[in-house]
């Protein structure tokens, strides 16, 4: 594709991506916000993340890699 088409193409998306009418739902955006955790619930696969909190261990886990590479 050329340039001139591939500009096109962006400058479509642009517009629709503009001009586009959105309904937004406020309520669920104010409790995501707010940290509602009405129906969010964290996937088995990143629960130890979720539970390993400590910052530390993870800068001391880079500081390995570093010295190691």
């Amino acid at each position: 594709m050329g340039r001139g088409r591939a500009k096109a193409k962006q400058t479509k998306v642009a517009r629709e991506l503009k001009y586009r009418s959105v309904d937004t739902d406020f309520s669920s955006l104010e409790a995501e916000l707010r940290g509602g955790s009405e129906g969010h619930e964290i996937p088995d696969a990143y629960a130890d993340l979720a539970e390993d909190g400590d910052e530390h261990d993870d800068d001391r886990h880079y500081e390995d890699l570093r010295k190691s590479g």
